[in-house]
């Protein structure tokens, strides 16, 4: 009687192992779904042919099946040394229901914070997900303001207990089976194979299916690439990237940052280190440097803007010196933060100011400028742990002034990413006062936090509600410079100031391509009415030539480890961009870019200028090729044997020419 009531296809022996069967088949099928609905979401960017479709599924069901053999080491190895008399027990099977349970809710959350991450970034887990992991804080108190979280957490309730309801009855039979050790064991080695098989055949350059991004994220395994995202913060440049014999390319590297008023210390291998002498008494002005969280140059009426969000920013163009063509060294904060403070070309992998062990030391702006009698500080909205920019900062010649160094009765308003705007500029005029009435001059590195999801701020400072979209963000935003300037014009130390306003990066990287140089393009002005004449700079530059146009607008001489160079004195066939994301490495000419990427691949695009975006293979003997190589490789170099490690102030040049 029990065998003719017996289901179908139950003749098979039952296992414990049938759960990790069970499992790989839910995760595999909520992959799918995932993948399916984010192709959906982006389909007209990602340009796939039937064929396409094909290969991104086929591709992505082998990296999904490698993550699956990884997740089920531990499990494997507990189902196979797990003793019969403890398996039996009712609280053992009681505790492994849950736990089953537990792993289909964990993968119906994984679907819907790929979803939300996918939304905002247009990618799979990278970097950007471990950051959110680690400083939890900030990250939870975002999502808990930008998204329902509890109804989303209980619908995903109810979706698992549908999803076990309607396997309970494998899930029993699983838990209720009985098997010798012997058999176990060959279960389990067999399942062991899985990994070691998944180590030899999944690699990071199997992702790749085409040139188009989108394709290439959607062929990949979130999770996994979650895992190997901890894997790969840092490459090694040779192993993994184009290279020029080390004498050619230091060779290439000293044409690319020489100055006509530089001159190299010795001819020692990729040292750059060399004096910038100026003609005339040095400026000792102010600065007031206010990176903005994101501000695309597409928010400005200036580069075609219809929605007015930035009214102050476009009225400020007119008074200024303002850069049309300038560029974000990267895709996330920190990189921003690494070029304008380092000066320095982005290496690949994690940015600087997070490589935690190895950011200390560094020649910065504020090194500079404090060996020239100058107070540095860094004043962040938020708080400066978040992704270690306090040790960098602090280790790097710089004060640190954040939300946990000011009074809460200072603080109007705050989210889950800092102070507003409207706070952190009160708290300027504050440092800068103080720096006043000691007749000191005063170096303010700013990061703002405002435009930033959940895009809250003070209400009544604009016509948009707060926490609406982004638009509001820009425009109150905009609205705190506006008034930061205003405010400032009142001060005393106004008049010798000046004030420099740049994005750290765009509000969106993702592009059909692998660096699309439209979502790099970035705004500068520098303002200072009272010592700069207003006019429009149509340079290519980028944000690692901010330092030394700084202190050329100083008129100051000092040694320098910089990248860049000064921007108002670039020749025309000296302007150039340095662009990156996490692997391809870019030098963009105006017209062409070529491309670096890892396993020693070089690729030009060509015709940018006319948006035609034609991408070629191409070699190492091409002249952008060679000069892309030169600065990363040298970077590479320089940063790895800390040729750019900041002297003392008694071996560093102080005068200038008379």
């Amino acid at each position: 009687m029990n065998n003719q009531l017996r289901p179908q296809g139950t003749s098979i022996k039952p296992s414990r192992f049938h759960l990790l069967a069970i499992f790989a088949i839910v995760a595999m099928a909520m992959f799918f779904i995932t993948r399916l609905g984010l192709l959906c979401f982006s389909w007209p960017d990602t340009e796939l042919s039937p064929v396409g479709v094909l290969q991104v599924f086929g591709r992505g069901l082998l990296f999904d099946a490698g993550f699956c053999a990884y997740a089920l080491i531990l499990p494997a190895i507990y189902l196979w040394l797990m003793p019969e008399r403890i398996w039996r027990l009712r609280l053992h099977r009681y505790g492994m229901q849950v736990l089953t349970f537990a792993s289909f809710y964990a993968l119906t959350f994984i679907a819907v914070a790929e979803s939300l991450f996918w939304e905002e970034f247009n990618v799979r887990f990278n970097f950007i997900a471990i950051d959110y992991l680690i400083y939890r804080r900030e990250v939870t108190d975002n999502i808990l303001e930008s998204y329902p979280v509890i109804p989303i957490l209980a619908v995903l309730l109810i979706i698992t207990a549908v999803l076990y309801y309607s396997l309970r009855r494998h899930i029993a039979r699983a838990l209720s089976s009985q098997e010798p050790f012997s058999r176990r064991s060959m279960a389990a080695g067999l399942l062991l194979l899985l990994p070691i098989a998944a180590y030899s055949g999944l690699n990071q350059p199997l992702r790749t299916v085409s040139d188009n991004v989108y394709q290439n994220e959607l062929a990949s395994n979130g999770p996994y690439q979650f895992v190997a995202a901890f894997r790969n913060n840092e490459l090694d440049y040779m192993q993994f990237y184009a290279s020029l014999p080390p004498e050619e390319a230091s060779a290439l590297l000293r044409q690319e940052v020489i100055e006509p008023n530089a001159t190299f210390l010795n001819n020692d291998l990729f040292d750059i280190k060399r004096d910038i002498v100026q003609n005339g008494p040095e400026k000792k002005l102010n600065i007031v440097l206010i990176m903005v969280e994101s501000l695309s140059s597409d928010y400005l009426s200036f580069f075609g803007n219809t929605k007015h969000l930035t009214p102050n920013l476009d009225a400020l163009i007119e008074k200024s010196l303002f850069f049309s063509q300038f560029y974000a060294t990267g895709t996330r904060t920190t990189r921003g933060l690494e070029a304008v403070t380092l000066s320095i070309p982005p290496t690949p992998g994690r940015s600087i100011v997070k490589r935690i062990g190895r950011e200390t030391g560094q020649w910065s702006l504020g090194n500079v400028l404090n060996m020239k009698g100058y107070q540095s500080f860094f004043i962040y909205g938020g708080r400066s742990y978040f992704e270690n920019m306090g040790a960098f900062f602090s280790s790097n010649g710089y004060q640190i002034v954040d939300q946990t160094t000011v009074p809460n009765s200072e603080i109007n308003f705050n989210n889950a990413w800092g102070m507003s705007d409207t706070d952190l500029y009160r708290q300027t005029i504050k440092v800068a006062g103080k720096s006043c009435q000691k007749g000191q001059p005063f170096f303010l590195h700013l990061m703002t936090t405002s435009n930033h999801r959940p895009y809250t701020y003070p209400e009544g400072k604009i016509d948009i509600p707060s926490g609406t979209n982004r638009a509001g963000a820009v425009k109150y935003t905009d609205h705190a410079i506006g008034e930061f300037l205003a405010e400032a014009a009142q001060q005393p130390w106004f008049k010798d100031t000046l004030f420099v306003i740049v994005a750290d990066h765009q509000a969106g990287s993702a592009g059909k391509r692998a660096l699309p140089i439209e979502r790099y393009h970035i705004p500068l002005w520098i303002y200072a009415p009272h010592h700069i004449v207003p006019r429009q700079i149509d340079r290519l530059s980028s944000q690692i030539d901010i330092a030394p146009t700084l202190l050329s607008l100083l008129n100051m001489s000092y040694r320098s480890s910089f990248f860049g160079k000064d921007i108002l004195s670039m020749a025309p066939d000296q302007e150039r961009s340095l662009i990156s994301n996490y692997e391809n490495l870019g030098l963009f000419d105006g017209n062409s870019m070529a491309i670096l990427s890892p396993r020693k691949r070089i690729r030009l695009q060509e015709k940018l200028a006319s948006g035609q975006a034609i991408e070629r293979p191409a070699q190492k003997t091409e002249n952008l090729a060679k000069r892309d190589i030169s600065y990363y490789q040298g970077a590479a170099y320089i940063f790895g044997h800390r040729l750019n490690a900041w002297q003392s102030p008694d071996n560093v040049i102080t005068t200038s020419k008379d």
